[in-house]
């Protein structure tokens, strides 16, 4: 059995030398790449892998790796490649979801240090493994569902539920495979599009039945050498499973709040180990129902990185290190103020194109003082990739959104 509660890393190394701590990161998109950031002021040693060259993080990592990372014996390579190099420190940090999990797990009963755990890895790679862990073992609330490995099964579970249902690929994020089901009809065209588009290929489908909610949120959560804290609220808005918009505090009674603080406690201790887990919330009134949850930095909390001192990936590093977590007296993490992000996306118009350029940056950061622009230096784009992402801060929630969307509209993606 892993420990849950890694020895906190008390000296920070030089990158390169035995003494250096080293993370992986498995996965090196935009999210990999701020980690990435952190970890490099930190004097840590970083290793970024991705299934494609040029990922955002590979930019600023002292060594990279590209390889599918589904595939079993060429993750063991990697990860056994590093581990034979000297450091005093190897700390593996999954980044998205498409990972081998069963060669990590093996690879942690051996000693390797997974983040927060190769249990959790596997338990949220997998939609079905989450669900089951947040319903049927800890008792959480959420929405009905079903699982069902085929168009058959799909169309007797919208049956069952009732349409509209939601149907995504058990193991798939960013919303790739998921699509709405308005009646029972649709279910064969939302299984074949899950299929299609799923990150990890053919898989079973979770169809769940719709939720009447007043608003959604990201709760991040952060577990380390000094306990659990909170991050205030995030609210978002999404489209076809991808979010747009993010914003920091979204309004909330306290009685949905306490709610909501005692299901992301409940979710994240039984996952166990250090560092940030997004955990996303549906919000009817004081009600709070379990949707899902990331064992890592979550896109939504990209607002952080304008409305707090120490962003999501600030804390994750801190956490990963065992380093403080500042937090005021109610264990929650200090906002600096209202913020809202929005993000800059691949047009439709383009079409799929090599070295993407941008226009408009200029004219983004002139929308306000406080607006801040990431360009996450992708090397391609096609329709409906996210590409980089807009920050402002306001007066309040609403001003901060206006600010941010304006600045994002202002950026122009070119061939």
């Amino acid at each position: 059995m892993v420990p849950q509660t890694p020895v906190p890393t008390t000296t920070i190394g030089t990158p390169g030398a035995a003494n250096a701590v080293r993370l992986v990161l498995l996965g090196s998109g935009e999210l990999g790449r701020e980690v990435a950031l952190e970890a490099v002021r930190l004097g840590c040693e970083v290793v970024a892998v991705d299934r494609y060259e040029s990922a955002p993080a590979m930019a600023l990592a002292h060594r990279r790796h590209v390889l599918a990372m589904t595939d079993e014996a060429a993750l063991r390579a990697v990860l056994e490649e590093e581990r034979a190099r000297p450091c005093a420190a190897l700390i593996v940090v999954p980044e998205i979801e498409a990972i081998a999990t069963g060669v990590l797990q093996e690879l942690e009963a051996d000693g390797l240090r997974v983040v927060p755990t190769a249990r959790a890895a596997r338990l949220t790679m997998d939609r079905e493994g989450i669900r089951r862990l947040a319903a049927e073992e800890l008792g959480l609330p959420t929405s009905p569902y079903r699982f069902c490995d085929s168009a058959e099964e799909l169309e007797a579970a919208v049956a069952a539920l009732g349409a509209p249902c939601v149907v995504k690929p058990v193991m798939s994020s960013s919303g790739k495979g998921q699509s709405v089901v308005r009646e029972v009809g649709g279910a064969a065209a939302a299984w074949t599009y899950a299929q299609e588009s799923g990150r990890v290929g053919a898989s079973r489908v979770i169809c769940e039945g719709f939720v009447a909610f007043d608003y959604e949120i990201t709760l991040l959560t952060v577990r380390h050498a000094g306990g659990t804290s909170f991050c205030a609220p995030i609210g978002h808005t999404q489209e076809d499973g991808d979010y747009r918009e993010s914003w920091q505090p979204q309004p909330m009674s306290a009685a949905a709040a306490a709610r909501a603080e005692e299901v992301a406690r409940t979710v994240t201790d039984g996952l166990g180990g250090w560092g940030i887990f997004g955990v996303e919330l549906f919000v009817r009134g004081d009600e709070v129902l379990f949707s899902e949850v990331s064992p890592r930095p979550h896109d939504t909390g990209m607002v952080t990185l304008a409305s707090q001192a120490l962003s999501e990936f600030a804390l994750h590093v801190r956490a990963i290190l065992g380093l403080p977590i500042p937090t005021d007296g109610d264990g929650r993490v200090p906002l600096l103020g209202p913020a809202a992000s929005a993000v800059v996306l691949g047009p439709d118009e383009l079409g799929e194109h090599d070295a993407p350029g941008y226009r408009g940056a200029g004219d983004a950061l002139a929308v306000d003082p406080s607006v801040e622009l990431r360009l996450f230096g992708k090397p391609d784009t096609r329709p409906g990739r996210r590409l980089g992402v807009a920050l402002a801060r306001g007066g309040d929630v609403a001003q901060a959104r206006e600010r941010a969307t304006a600045a994002a509209a202002l950026v122009r993606v070119e061939g």
